[in-house]
């Protein structure tokens, strides 16, 4: 448990959800689970892209030598295995081409629509999932709120009452025990 003080008052708090205002993190959430579906779209574009690129890459290889093996002097079984590997590899390259379609076409546009049905923002920006949650737990929470105030205003009067007590019986201890003062100014 954790003790904050100011000047009026005197907060307990705790990490728990049900204390004031900690739902903050909970409604956090909200603007995470939206960065979240930026960075997955972000991620599966990169992984298209490589896609993309290793593809490239396999057809430019198996045009490169298919052009030397052709005016090679390979012959017979020999060039047959040597064409036969970059038959392979231009397949490859369509497989490859098919899954950066796939993650582009499918879990992309997938991820970007249930972000649009799912998070929307407001004229400041900011987003109306978040604010709505937010506006609901302060309403929730604003007659515990102010009894919790209320109690804190309370305790702070009264430590501030008891050090007054004891430095009002230690100002008596210590006069009680000054002869240079007489009982009617012990008592003004």
């Amino acid at each position: 448990m954790s003790h904050h003080s100011d000047e009026n008052a005197v907060y307990t708090s705790t990490d728990s959800f049900w204390e004031v205002s900690n739902y903050k993190r909970t409604t956090k959430r909200i603007e995470d689970g939206n960065r979240l579906c930026d960075d997955l779209m972000k991620l599966v574009s990169e992984r298209a892209e490589i896609e993309k690129m290793y593809a490239k890459s396999l057809k430019e290889w198996a045009k490169k030598w298919n052009n030397i093996i052709e005016k090679g002097p390979e012959y017979g079984t020999t060039e047959a295995a040597w064409k036969g590997v970059l038959m392979e590899a231009e397949q490859r390259c369509d497989l490859h081409m098919r899954v950066k379609e796939n993650l582009i076409n499918d879990v992309h546009s997938s991820v970007k629509q249930w972000q649009r049905d799912s998070y929307h923002k407001s004229m400041m920006g900011q987003l109306k999932e978040k604010k709505d949650i937010e506006d609901m737990f302060k309403k929730a929470q604003k007659p515990w709120s102010k009894l919790l105030e209320k109690v804190n205003k309370n305790k702070s009067e009264y430590h501030n009452a008891c050090k007054s007590e004891r430095s009002a019986q230690n100002q008596e201890r210590n006069a009680g025990g000054d002869s240079s003062l007489s009982p009617d100014q012990f008592f003004n």
